[in-house]
């Protein structure tokens, strides 16, 4: 069993980070142990590719419950993290096969109903159905509204396709879950990172379209595109001066 390594945005947002600041001049940087690089403590970076410049604080309703696979946690070009950061309701639990006792603390927090972002659900009327057949009492996303008793967790897995079906098989409590898929979603954004199917989104971009749905009316969940956007393009910057391979 994976031990559950919980990290709540709240503990790890930066503060006033201002939007000019320049990779490597995290005011709040330190060393990491016996890192041979300086990391930043926000964002976990190296101080030279710091992402704290492109948080954007977007306060919702719903919280976001990112499982993320330990393959990802320094995955260069991650969006999971960014993610986090913009979300003060917002947790991420590292691990594989997950203790079902830690797991479904987190799963029935705070009275919300945790539903699956996940593909091979359908939406029938003003309920989710898994596609297992069960059924929640859980708004459509098109129905549900801020401020409404029925407010939901949403629960994102961020792996590679392989990795977080293996993920699902080895937990029968997100199997459980009742499930959520996209549809009718931009095309992707992600620059950085090429993707294998046409419809396939980051972590950072399904869970942003998805509380668009659910949150319809605020909007302030349109300044994650802007994080992502700059996320990219910083990215994309440092590449080409710094990390420029040859493919192989």
């Amino acid at each position: 069993m994976a031990v559950i390594q919980q990290q709540t945005s709240e503990q790890n947002a930066p503060s006033n980070v201002p939007e000019n600041v320049r990779p490597g001049a995290h005011p709040g940087a330190r060393p990491s142990g016996q890192a041979k690089r300086p990391i930043c403590p926000q964002c976990e970076r190296a101080l030279r590719a710091c992402i704290c410049a492109c948080v954007r604080r977007v306060d919702c309703q719903t919280e976001v419950l990112i499982l993320q696979h330990p393959a990802e946690v320094h995955h260069v070009k991650g969006s999971a993290r960014l993610l986090h950061l913009c979300l003060p309701k917002s947790a991420i639990v590292v691990g594989e096969a997950f203790d079902a006792n830690a797991l479904q603390q987190h799963l029935n927090a705070n009275g919300k109903t945790s539903v699956l972002l996940y593909p091979d659900s359908v939406v029938f009327g003003s309920t989710l159905v898994a596609k297992t057949g069960s059924v929640a009492s859980v708004p459509a996303a098109s129905s549900h509204q801020p401020g409404s008793d029925a407010a939901i967790r949403l629960v994102l897995i961020d792996a590679s396709w392989r990795h977080s079906k293996q993920m699902l098989l080895q937990s029968p409590l997100l199997r459980a879950l009742p499930r959520y898929a996209l549809t009718e979603v931009p095309a992707s954004r992600y620059q950085i990172r090429q993707a294998h199917a046409e419809d396939q989104l980051s972590t950072f971009e399904a869970c942003t379209y998805a509380l668009m749905q659910v949150e319809s009316h605020n909007q302030q969940i349109g300044n994650l595109l802007q994080a992502f956007d700059a996320f990219n393009a910083l990215q994309i910057q440092f590449g080409v001066n710094n990390l420029l391979r040859v493919k192989k």
